[in-house]
């Protein structure tokens, strides 16, 4: 912490970490829709089944646009913003100060790949716990079709407050917090062994490519955390949607699930191997965008904090 010469408050941090998530939510969420939309098909994502509404990004993308309208696209739109701005303050303030801690109170070295990973999984599992609510919310208005089970935010949580009792809102968490430590934290662990690998390997460079930096080593973890912690994110989205049946009827067959163990052992079962991996293409394009942004983002307007305050 401060290693980088930049002096800016706690503040300051849970802002860039709000603002960064809130742009790139803006520019990652058609990828977001068709990645829960292929993550909640029971058929295979493939030509050869006739019951398999979506195969590939590109038929998905013109499907839904088709039948749906450009705005299909940004479906849940507040609710991942709302999830996006305070996973972003909470998570990066977290992360900041842990690593302070580790800093401050351990002769651990806190640009350690190891504390890294620890700081960025706690810093993740206290985000989540803030806005497991909002991410609940944004995958069921993502999942649902035409004509619309739920038309306003409000609707939304009423009708499933009312209907499914106040537990609906933490459907999913349990997969959610053990696939969320470790994809965070290989997501600052990755980012800052990249960031010194892209050193290692160009010197010269200097920082006059600082911001191409970080959203290439953004972009790096973003894939690989991705691609580890993976069939934990497919089993979420499947918890969530549970007990919202009736707006998945158009889009192929549904199923119950009792739990994640239950979860789990349906999908291999019925679907494969391979079904633990649905949505992974459009995933890890929306992870290397998403996470390659957010750190671009962050660290840009960390720097303009920090700029602002050596100007007055």
């Amino acid at each position: 912490p401060k290693a980088d010469g930049r002096n800016i408050s706690s503040f300051e941090v849970a802002v860039a970490g709000s603002v960064s998530g809130l742009v790139t939510r803006v520019m990652i969420s058609p990828l977001d829709v068709i990645k829960i939309r292929f993550q909640l098909q029971i058929e295979r994502l493939s030509r050869s089944d006739p019951g398999a509404k979506y195969h590939g990004i590109l038929q998905a993308g013109r499907q839904i646009l088709q039948e749906e309208g450009p705005t299909a696209f940004w479906k849940g739109h507040v609710p991942a913003q709302l999830l996006s701005i305070g996973y972003g303050a909470v998570q990066f303030l977290s992360f900041e100060l842990l690593t302070e801690l580790v800093h401050r109170a351990t002769t651990y070295d806190a640009r350690d790949f190891s504390v890294h990973f620890v700081c960025g999984g706690l810093s993740a599992s206290a985000a989540t716990l803030a806005v497991q609510p909002v991410d609940v919310l944004r995958t069921r208005f993502a999942a649902q079709g035409e004509p619309k089970v739920y038309k306003t935010l409000r609707d939304a949580v009423v009708t499933m407050y009312r209907t499914e009792g106040p537990l609906v809102f933490y459907k999913g968490l349990n997969p959610t917090l053990i696939a969320i430590f470790p994809y965070a934290g290989f997501q600052f662990s990755f980012y800052n062994a990249l960031k010194h690998l892209h050193e290692w390997v160009l010197p010269a460079e200097g920082r006059k490519n600082e911001n191409l930096k970080n959203l290439l080593c953004g972009s790096g973890a973003g894939v690989i955390s991705k691609t580890l912690t993976y069939p934990l994110d497919l089993f979420k989205k499947r918890l969530q949607v549970g007990g919202f049946e009736q707006a998945r009827a158009t889009f192929g067959q549904v199923r119950s699930y009792r739990g994640l163990l239950d979860c789990a052992q349906q999908v291999l079962r019925e679907e494969g191997p391979t079904g633990l991996f649905k949505g992974l293409s459009p995933s890890l394009l929306k992870a290397a965008l998403s996470t390659g942004f957010v750190f671009f983002w962050y660290e840009l307007f960390c720097n303009l904090f920090h700029h602002m305050k050596k100007v007055d």
